[in-house]
């Protein structure tokens, strides 16, 4: 085959009459450099948040979790799998998958928890409750003002630093009615006993000190018995 395809570069051309090998030449001089990171087709398209925080793309309602105010504009970047949604200076607000593809966007329980904080009523109405584990749904409609204001509180908290689900495991083996500080405790028991390792790797020593098993090489050099 390459034999064949060299001897095909002799060949004229049926059109321009001249070599191929020599046309290509030609080309090969004004060729481009390929760029060095794909490009990705998209169509840009805006919309205005409700009252509720959301917009509407392709016939679904996306929540911004309080990111954007009511009324304010929003710019989508619409990919093959997923939405961009930006403000009008073109800021990144947050990413979501399209619709159709079947998967599930994360969701920003900091911002939710401290939405809900400022309004504590809409607790009892808000879609990001409803998305909540039971056991979380429960806790967090407390009927005492006070109370749910807390819970709501330490839940902006646990969700920065524990996962949604140890926290929904951590409730629902301490019950309802345990308190703030009693199920931080418990979360901290938990994290730690998944985390960290049975024995942390010592990387600081000099080279060939750090597989020793004893201090006695150490004591004899300072002179100690």
């Amino acid at each position: 085959f390459a034999k064949q395809a060299q001897q095909d570069n002799e060949r004229r051309h049926y059109a321009k009459k001249e070599r191929i090998a020599d046309l290509w030449e030609a080309d090969r001089a004004v060729l481009l450099t390929l760029p060095e990171h794909g490009y990705e087709a998209f169509r840009m398209s805006a919309a205005v948040a409700n009252k509720y925080g959301e917009i509407r793309v392709d016939e679904h309602t996306i929540p911004l979790a309080g990111l954007v105010q009511p009324g304010k504009e929003v710019l989508i970047q619409i990919f093959w799998d997923r939405l961009v949604l930006l403000t009008s200076q073109q800021q990144r607000i947050r990413e979501v998958p399209r619709p159709y593809t079947g998967r599930t966007a994360d969701i920003p329980w900091e911002q939710v928890f401290t939405n809900l904080l400022r309004k504590p009523r809409s607790v009892t109405h808000s879609q990001f409750v409803r998305m909540l584990p039971e056991a979380l749904q429960t806790y967090v409609k407390a009927t005492d003002w006070a109370e749910r204001k807390e819970r709501l509180q330490a839940l902006l908290h646990w969700s920065g630093v524990y996962e949604m689900e140890h926290i929904r495991q951590v409730l629902e083996e301490s019950g309802p009615e345990a308190t703030v500080a009693q199920l931080s405790a418990a979360l901290g028991i938990l994290q730690s006993n998944r985390d960290i390792p049975a024995a942390w790797p010592e990387t600081l020593s000099p080279p060939g000190t750090q597989t020793a098993e004893s201090l006695e090489r150490y004591d004899r050099l300072m002179g100690v018995s």
